[in-house]
């Protein structure tokens, strides 16, 4: 086990790698870039250390065999003082084995840890308030108590999404139900800064929304506008959504075709 450091005063460097949850779809900054937690906990870090640089290798659409052989050796080669791996859950989507993925991941941290980099790694989150996709909530589970056993054998610092009440609203997650929106990237990124130590000012982030009233008791779900509006809503989910999904999976195609790292190098904020 790498014992952790000191949480601030040591990083300099931080690489973030992994798919598009840290590529930060679907959180779009003012010049049209995807920015997503990564970069806003980057830009924490730049607020307190002058010299701070950051890369950031994350990809969409991209698998974890993908992530260990594309972008573990070129954060290797960077060295960071910190590097973020989160990967596996387009895995889990394709139906993948959890204990091999766990076992692929191990032996990457071990790898980021053998070149000296602090690691911070993530869970899945809770998919129960999503029709169809919570039919997966037992093998993200699974891969959980992988990665918290993970988390706990090597000294990793961890990030536990499913216990994340936040994001337990659908508003803070896009209409494809996978991608979070700018709130729930905030989100993301001030437990991330209490994980790590950094210290943030309750400006820096917007809290999460207010919860809708609660329904009328007495009154049918199922003649209900809400209800009505849930079904229409998983109708355009299975269009605009699913479907497409399905249709690069049996093409061979990724979202992440032909798609770079948006931060290739560790460069200054």
């Amino acid at each position: 086990m790498m014992p952790k450091s000191n949480p601030v005063s040591e990083i300099d460097t931080f690489v973030a790698i992994g798919d598009s949850f840290t590529e930060g779809l679907q959180d779009q900054a003012p010049g049209g870039e995807y920015r997503g937690w990564a970069d806003m906990v980057a830009a924490a870090l730049a607020a307190q250390r002058a010299d701070f640089r950051y890369a950031n290798l994350a990809i969409r659409g991209k698998l974890l065999a993908q992530v260990i052989a594309e972008q573990v050796p070129r954060t290797v080669e960077l060295a960071p003082d910190l590097v973020s791996l989160a990967a596996g859950g387009n895995d889990i989507l394709r139906g993948s084995d959890v204990d091999d993925l766990a076992a692929d991941f191990e032996r990457a941290v071990a790898k980021l840890q053998a070149a000296g980099c602090r690691v911070l790694i993530f869970t899945g989150f809770d998919p129960r308030i999503f029709p169809v996709i919570r039919l997966l909530r037992g093998r993200i589970a699974a891969y959980n108590m992988h990665l918290r056993g993970i988390a706990d054998g090597y000294g990793c610092d961890l990030v536990d999404l499913w216990s994340m009440r936040a994001l337990k609203d659908v508003r803070l997650w896009s209409p494809d139900r996978l991608h979070l929106t700018t709130q729930g990237h905030q989100q993301v990124a001030r437990r991330t800064c209490e994980i790590l130590g950094i210290g943030v000012t309750e400006e820096t982030w917007l809290p999460p929304p207010a919860r809708p009233p609660a329904a009328q008791p007495g009154r049918s779900p199922r003649l209900s506008p809400p209800w009505a509006a849930a079904r229409r809503r998983d109708a355009r989910w299975v269009r605009e959504y699913a479907g497409p999904w399905l249709r690069r999976r049996v093409s061979g195609g990724s979202s992440g075709d032909g798609v770079p790292p948006k931060r290739p190098d560790l460069l200054p904020l």
